[in-house]
């Protein structure tokens, strides 16, 4: 039964092959998502082992928080769009397991992620997440939790409005879009704690920002921030 599966599986591959998401070449035995060249060009930031980063003073003064980081550069047309885009829009909610595999891998180890106590990711409303399928910062933090041990908690934090997409507004229109809606449905389950919040891309941080307030509402809790990509 075992060798029908698989001759099965390499007859699919020979005429349905898994591309690699970025380049759209066929991948090799072993590889997932994302070819072996592309994963080495992929442009990582380091900024979760740069105290005071680019993102760190970009936040400066907006929230209070412990450390921020990204994992690579969001670049028009390069490979994080890619990936992300393959993640929200293609209804391939693997690759966010895997990118956050990625991540938790980049971190593992550091400063940065070894007094977390929860990953939380940035919630979507309800309807939204039903029109989708899954919410994409969601997969990102269940990657990131299977390499880092790192429990998820996506339950607390909650989005209350659907608010209408960000994509064309302004800085200024982002950040109205986004204020109070969310909230927490259990304010003693963050207390005390130190939450890395997740989303999967870092533009004006208008919803990092909303959601982060809402967080530290939670007595004692303090935060970290971490996207998958961050403006180049």
């Amino acid at each position: 039964m075992a060798i029908m599966k698989t001759l099965f599986c390499n007859f699919l591959n020979l005429f349905f092959p898994d591309l690699c998401v970025v380049c759209n070449e066929k991948l090799s035995e072993g590889e997932q998502h994302i070819c072996t060249d592309c994963l080495l060009l992929l442009p990582k930031t380091n900024f979760h082992l740069q105290p005071d980063n680019r993102l760190e003073q970009f936040f400066a003064g907006r929230i209070p928080f412990r450390h921020i980081a990204a994992y690579a550069y969001f670049v028009k047309g390069g490979s994080i769009q890619q990936i992300i885009h393959e993640l929200k829009y293609n209804r391939n909610p693997e690759i966010g397991n895997f990118i956050g595999e990625l991540c938790g891998e980049n971190i593992k180890g550091s400063n940065f992620i070894s007094a977390i106590d929860l990953i939380v990711p940035v919630p979507l409303h309800p309807k939204r997440e039903k029109q989708r399928g899954y919410n994409q910062s969601l997969e990102i933090c269940k990657g990131m939790s299977k390499v880092t041990g790192v429990p998820v908690d996506s339950t607390t934090l909650v989005r209350t409005v659907n608010n209408q997409s960000q994509t064309k507004n302004s800085r200024f229109d982002r950040w109205k879009n986004v204020e109070d809606i969310f909230a927490l449905t259990d304010n003693e389950a963050f207390r005390n704690k130190h939450i890395l919040l997740v989303d999967d891309v870092i533009t004006t941080g208008s919803t990092l920002e909303s959601s982060a307030k809402e967080i530290l509402k939670s007595e004692g809790s303090s935060i970290s921030i971490f996207a998958v990509g961050t403006a180049g």
